[in-house]
């Protein structure tokens, strides 16, 4: 059997409609596994009007199910006078049946009470029915609700098809009650009704509703190759706007508008920003690389009266294209310096001060992260340069018009200004990654003043107590932390983040940047918030979760030393001696953690010739190998340590000789923690 479910609704946004899909069909399937009905495949179908599903090959009913179910033993269940003691009312009872179903069976010579019982299997459509619950729990990034209703949706729903084969499966969502009927598109089709799941797909398309998501980002990526390949363009067909347009139609018909030559004069971000950002039009280039004024937009309709359609379009991106023009021409009157001065009357939080209270703090943080980055001295002047005026864009024209080209601005118009490309590029990477795993800084310059604009927002937050709970995270202060952890990394920069934090809190105190505020404030939750985003990264390249811990245990948060520690370890773990050499440091470490002993070795104490075997063996190692090869020197260690168990009793009963014994165990503990904490990695 088939069943088509089908929430029609008005249109949703783009960005929820695929979400909302791929939610609505992983909960479908979830509650029908839960409830036992076997189906095959789903077929995923959407538009902006409308989420629905089609389920391949559902089972008539869920399976009957036939169980023995033991209850109390025979002398429990039976008075002294053979009758049902309240013990065996209550377990029949329990079970829906009665005492004349009871069987006794032996098990080892004892005498239990056994009910069998039986169930039938349920039938599909009340399984099914059940799908309404489903419906209701959808969660989306905003809700509303309609009439006098109190039910929340993402937009208010208008029919409901819950169709079995060619029978409607009851449902009803507030006052609209399933049934076999759907909307076809809102100007050139009309209500049809579906006799069968199957019969679906194709009577839409009667009604130019293309359901099928693929399908229609299909037509749409290869009328756009059309237009391109009639005119002798390039056109990026860039995968989110392709997305989003196929989100926001029906039946799609590519067209393409032209725009005046002379806006060409304007920074292609801009133009990009106004076509794609802003009207959701895919922009073209000649074989050169040069950008055309041309666009290419996409209808939700027919061909029919495109011409006027291009028109329309054409007049609005106009209208967007000269506030550009004049706002550029404008911005271009007034210095950085003037653009900078304004930052006093820009507030960065109200509780933080100024944004130009921002900068200066960005100021001193950079040079503070400079040296760990090895720039020259001409990279820290530009630097410098850079952290007191990389958020002069905000108050210009541009940016406010198109809030989207921050940085973008500041990198273009400091280049007009005569700023050397170093700070140029670094004002445009100010804000990378801008995603989670968006791109990264690809200058020093660049890096170091993103990380220190990123640490200034994350360390303020914190200082004033405004930590993210749970979804909570209004200013997006995990992904700041998780593109200070990828920057780190990528750079390979080895940087205790917990003694950065103090040295931070100190010089914006003596610099009297700090406003009155405690820099240091909450430092040990600073720390644990980062070392959550070393774990979310370390997730997704796959390490074991018990690496993971073992790595992140460093109470330093020093991002490179955990990532490297995590991929020797990762690179090792398979090996079939890992378990013995994990086994044979561990339990050092456990012993010198439980007895921390701060204390010189002194050899004349030494009492076997393991004892000296084990000290000269730790004299040998390199401790600041890298990990690779430290790894191996700790793990060639591995008789030796087994021989001095073996032979040495470290609780000695002599106190001076006991000290000795820990001090030893520490001072090869104290190598392994550049491991973070062995104890915790699971040897196999």
């Amino acid at each position: 059997m088939q069943y088509l479910l089908e929430i029609g609704l008005e249109d949703m946004p783009a960005h929820v409609v695929t979400p909302s899909l791929n939610q609505l069909a992983d909960k479908t399937a979830k509650y029908l596994k839960d409830a036992k009905l076997d189906f095959g495949t789903i077929t995923k179908l959407a538009t902006p009007r409308r989420l629905a599903l089609i389920i391949n090959d559902v089972a008539d009913k869920t399976a009957d199910i036939a169980e023995d179910v033991k209850g109390p033993a025979k002398k429990i269940a039976l008075d002294k006078d053979g009758n049902w003691s309240k013990a065996a009312m209550g377990f029949t009872r329990g079970k829906g049946m009665t005492v004349d179903d009871i069987t006794f069976k032996d098990i080892k010579g004892t005498e239990y009470v056994y009910l069998h019982k039986e169930i039938a299997g349920k039938p599909a459509a009340e399984i099914l029915s059940g799908l309404i619950d489903v419906i209701k729990s959808l969660t989306f990034p905003t809700r509303m609700h309609w009439g006098s209703y109190d039910f929340e949706f993402i937009r208010p729903v208008h029919w409901i098809i819950s169709l079995l084969d060619d029978q409607v499966v009851p449902m009803q969502l507030l006052d609209v009650q399933a049934g076999k009927t759907t909307e076809g598109h809102r100007f050139l089709g009309h209500e049809v009704t579906i006799n069968t799941p199957a019969d679906y797909v194709e009577a839409l398309r009667g009604q130019k509703v293309i359901v099928d998501p693929t399908e229609r980002k299909q037509l749409i990526a290869d009328q756009i190759k059309q237009i391109a390949q009639a005119n002798d363009w390039q056109v990026d067909l860039d995968a989110d706007l392709l997305e989003e347009v196929n989100n926001l139609v029906e039946w799609p018909t590519a067209f393409a508008g032209k725009f005046d030559a002379k806006y060409l004069s304007i920074p292609e971000e801009v133009l990009i920003t106004s076509m794609k950002d802003n009207q959701r039009y895919f922009y073209a280039r000649d074989n050169s690389g040069k950008m055309v004024n041309v666009f290419i937009g996409v209808r939700n309709g027919n061909s029919e009266y495109l011409d006027n359609v291009i028109r329309g379009n054409e007049k609005v991106l106009t209208a967007r294209l000269e506030d550009a023009a004049f706002f550029y021409a404008e911005d271009q009157k007034k210095s950085i310096e003037e653009y900078v001065a304004k930052l006093q009357n820009v507030s960065f939080h109200e509780k933080l001060g100024s944004m130009a209270a921002k900068m200066s703090r960005v100021q001193t943080i950079s040079a503070i992260l400079a040296p760990s980055f090895d720039l020259t001295a001409d990279e820290k002047k530009d630097l410098q340069r850079a952290a007191s005026i990389y958020k002069f864009d905000l108050v210009t024209g541009m940016v406010g018009e198109f809030a989207e080209l921050q940085g973008t601005m500041a990198a273009h118009y400091a280049s007009i200004k005569g700023e050397n490309a170093t700070v140029a590029t670094a004002l445009g990477e100010q804000y990378m990654p801008i995603s989670a795993e968006g791109d990264l800084p690809t200058s020093k310059v660049g890096t170091v003043l993103a990380m220190a604009d990123k640490l200034d927002t994350l360390l303020s937050f914190f200082a004033v107590d405004m930590i993210p709970s749970g979804s909570n995270d209004p200013y997006a202060l995990r992904r700041q932390a998780y593109g200070i952890v990828r920057m780190l990394d990528n750079a390979h920069v080895s940087l205790p983040l917990d003694l950065l934090q103090m040295l931070i809190a100190t010089q914006l105190k003596a610099a009297k940047q700090d406003a009155g505020l405690d820099y240091s404030k909450n430092a040990d939750q600073v720390t644990s918030f980062i070392q959550d985003r070393v774990r979310q990264l370390l997730q997704l390249r796959h390490v074991r979760h018990d690496i993971i811990d073992a790595v992140t245990a460093m109470g330093s948060a020093d991002v490179t030393a955990e990532v490297a520690a995590a991929a020797t370890l990762s690179k090792n773990a398979d090996k079939p001696d890992f378990k013995d050499h994990m086994e044979a440091l561990t339990r050092v470490v456990r012993i010198a953690t439980k007895n921390p002993v701060d204390a010189k070795v002194k050899p004349e104490l030494f009492e076997n010739d393991s004892e000296g075997a084990l000290h000269d063996a730790i004299n040998g190692l390199n401790a600041q190998a890298d990990l690779d090869d430290l790894f191996v020197q700790l793990s060639n260690l591995t008789a030796t340590i087994n021989a001095y168990f073996e032979a040495t009793m470290v609780m000695a009963d002599d106190d001076a000789v006991r000290t000795n014994r820990l001090a030893e165990l520490n001072r090869l503990a104290q190598i392994t923690r550049r491991f973070g904490d062995l104890t915790v990695v699971i040897a196999k």
